[in-house]
């Protein structure tokens, strides 16, 4: 489950509350199987967004830092997830 969220500990620089967002929201997606919010399940959504969040938040603030930095590059760094974003 959840294969492609991206390791977002030992990144350089440091992950950044957009890519902690994002990778929550794909977990909680996966999880709850909601691929399209309706205001029927939008509160508890996003009130779950925002708990795996903070919860990740603090994970990677408590951790030692990585020896090695992750192997894949996360989503929000790449050149064309960013274009394709800023055109929206």
């Amino acid at each position: 489950m959840c294969r492609n969220i991206t390791q977002l500990r030992g990144l350089e620089p440091a992950a950044t509350p957009e890519e902690i967002e994002a990778a929550a929201r794909q977990y909680v997606r996966k999880v709850s199987g909601i691929q399209k919010l309706s205001d029927a399940n939008r509160e508890p959504f996003e009130g779950a967004v925002a708990k795996v969040t903070a919860a990740t938040t603090e994970l990677l603030a408590a951790l030692p830092p990585r020896k090695q930095p992750p192997t894949t590059v996360p989503p929000l760094r790449r050149r064309e997830v960013r274009a394709r974003l800023a055109a929206r």
